[in-house]
Order: structure tokens, then sequence, then C-alpha cells
């Protein structure tokens, strides 16, 4: 592979792309960088106080960018056939980290979650970096789902469980509630029976039932978000000032950069209410635009999902759409008090590398299907005979 595609400026393949991939492609890359101009807007305050230096936090996520757009072209450049079969390697490496951060004295602990591993100045979010291949795996699965024994079946089911029970047991519910619905609906979008279906909606309901009654602050973060009002300055700070922030936005925004909530009333105004600080500067009209964006990424992913060749590769693209799309509105829901508050972070928004390349190679995936459901398949033509020789041939058969 030349190594200057693996460089998005330098991709000189992509004028034969069809349509979708490269109008994918530019969504992707407004996408990214209106994300970057919020997250320089939301963090640099608190970037000046905690490291003082405004820009600590954009600095690194453009370094997040860079390393994950390498990736993106890379996926983009590569047979999706090639990818799918590696894919699993890179699913068992992420479940075992994932169970790993359970274990005292090697996980990093935040906000009473142990989420991440800490290899050397760079923290690692498996949770977040296994979600593109849960929707690779996923696909496989269900998109061959009647050709595979029911050993096969149940071994991977149980594989999805265990991805699932590792990351409630950090505790990250709201991962977990996002993960299992992806997989859920990927199984609805390949007809499994509502039989099980059904019965797995109600496991996994009653998985975050059980979660909610065990864990204390999970059950705090539900009782406030139905009147956050009621514990302005406890439980239900966080919901009551990013409410703050959206509905002091109005019609129009207070302007780029003029948030007042973010100047520390507003908590994790960089990651998991990042939206609220968008809302309060642009406005009401920025956030229907920004819903747009959102709604025309999910159109194309539709769209390449109705053109793809195969059903694992219309799977592939069903869930991409799922998890860029769906965790952003569950995080503009949870901004808005819609639903309860949770650590999710928008795609592409948030400050954070690992969610950075999780976006961006779940990104490249859907513009890989596009690229190929769209890419006729190539018959060689037999050469034409020379026409003194068709004549020799004709002329031998009159003869004789």
């Amino acid at each position: 592979m030349n190594l200057r595609r693996l460089i998005p400026i330098f991709d000189s393949s992509v004028s034969s792309w069809a349509l979708e991939a490269r109008l994918l492609r530019w969504l992707t890359f407004t996408w990214l960088f209106v994300g970057l101009i919020i997250l320089f807007s939301a963090s640099y305050v608190v970037a000046d106080a905690r490291h003082d230096d405004g820009l600590y936090y954009f600095k690194r996520q453009v370094l997040w960018v860079i390393a994950s757009l390498i990736g993106f072209n890379f996926i983009v450049n590569t047979p999706l056939k090639k990818i799918l079969g590696v894919s699993h390697w890179f699913f068992f490496v992420f479940l075992t980290l994932i169970f790993v951060t359970l274990v005292p004295g090697l996980g990093k602990k935040a906000f009473d979650a142990a989420r991440w591993i800490a290899i050397g100045p760079v923290p690692i979010q498996p949770s977040e970096l296994i979600k593109p291949f849960l929707v690779l795996q996923s696909a496989r699965l269900f998109g061959q789902w009647d050709k595979l024994s029911w050993r096969v079946r149940f071994t991977w089911l149980g594989i999805f469980c265990l991805v699932l029970l590792g990351i409630i047991a950090q505790p990250n519910l709201s991962t977990t509630a996002l993960c299992g619905t992806t997989i859920w609906l990927i199984a609805l979008a390949a007809g499994l029976p509502y039989k099980y279906l059904g019965g797995t909606a109600i496991g996994g309901v009653m998985l975050a039932l059980l979660s909610i009654s065990i864990k204390e602050y999970q059950r705090k973060r539900v009782m406030s978000f139905l009147n956050p009002w009621a514990d302005a300055t406890g439980d239900g700070y966080q919901l009551v000032q990013s409410l703050l922030a959206v509905g002091s936005g109005g019609i129009w925004g207070s302007g780029y950069g003029l948030s007042q909530q973010k100047l520390f009333y507003l908590p994790i105004q960089d990651t998991d209410f990042i939206f609220a600080v968008f809302a309060e500067e642009f406005g009401f009209v920025g956030s229907i635009v920004l819903l747009v964006l959102l709604a025309l990424f999910a159109t194309l992913g539709l769209i390449v999902a109705l053109k793809a060749k195969s059903p694992v590769y219309r799977l592939v693209a069903i869930g991409v759409t799922i998890v860029m799309v769906g965790q952003s509105l569950l995080h503009i829901a949870v901004a808005t008090g819609a639903m309860p508050t949770t650590g999710l972070p928008l795609p592409m928004f948030s400050y954070g590398g690992n969610s950075m390349i999780s976006s961006l190679v779940a990104a490249g995936l859907l513009i890989r299907v596009a690229r190929e459901s769209s890419e006729a398949e190539i018959v060689p033509l037999r050469s034409p005979e020379p026409q003194n020789q068709r004549q020799r041939r004709t002329f031998h058969r009159t003869k004789v």
C-alpha cells in the first residue's frame, strides 16, 4: 500500500469512490472539525486552571486525531474481508483488557469506576475501543446465523455476555446499555426470531434494574433525573447546570467562546456534558444543525446498508450507524434532561483519545462498506481474435 494514502489529504483515490463513500468521508471530517472547535472552547478555561495551559487538552486531542486518521485511512483502503478476518483478535484483546481493569492495582479509577488501564502516560479504555469490533463480530455472527451450528451460536452469544458483564462490573451502565442495544438491533436487522429477541430484551432490562438496585449512585442518578431541582446542589447539580447552559443559549446562542456555564459551573464540560456548552454558545439553531448532521449520517448509513452486497456487510453498516448516531443522541438526551445522567462521550466532540479512535475506526468501516457496495465486479473479457486468424479458420472449414 502507498504510504501517502494513509494521510487523508494525500489520498488521491477518493475521486473514484462511490458517491455515498465520498459524502460520508466529508461528513465525518466536518463532524470532526466542528468537534475540535467546540472542544477548544469547552476545555480552555478548565485546562488553564488545572495545568496553566489553556491548550493542554486541545493539543492532546489533536495528536489523537492525527493518529486516529491514519488508522481511519488504513481501514477505508483495506478490503473489508481482510478486516473481518482479523477483527476477532482485536476483539479478544480488548475483552481481556476489560477484565484486567477489574484487577485491583491494574485498573485506573475515576468517579468510582475502574474503566482505564494506564500504559505509561497513555490511558487505555477497552470498553470504548471494543465497540467497532463488537459491531464486526455481531455482524459476522448474525449475518451467517442460518449457516452456523448451535454450538457456534451459543459460544459467541456467551462471549458477548462476557463483554457486557465485564463492562457493567467496572461499573459502566451506560456503555453496557449501548453495547447491548447495538447487539440486539443488529440481531433484529438480521431477522432473528422474535422469541429470541424478546427473551433477550427482557433479560437486558432485568440486568439494568439489578445494577441500579445494587449501585446506590446509579439509583440516585435516576431519582435526581426525575426531579433535579429537588437537590440542585447535590445529586441533581450536574443536570441542573446542564439545563441552565442549554436554556441560556436561546435561539442563536451566546456566541462562540462566550459560554458562562463552562466557567466552573458545569462539571465534566469537556467530555460528558460538552453538548451543553455547544448548545449555550450556538443556541437552538446550532443544535438543530447538529441534529441535521446526525440525520444525514444516519440516512447515508442506511443507504449504504441497503446497497450492501452481503448480509454481513449490511449489518456492519447498520451497527456502525447505531453506535455513532445512537451514542450521540444518548449524549444529547442526557445533557437536555431527557435521560438519566450517564458517562457517554459525544463522538468526535468529547475529549479523549479512546473515544476518538473508536469513532474514526467505526466511520472508516462504514465508508469501506460504502466503497465495496458500489464497486462493480469486473469480469474479464476474452480478447477478440485477429481478423486474419478468424478468416483462415473460416476458409479451412469451408475447404473441408
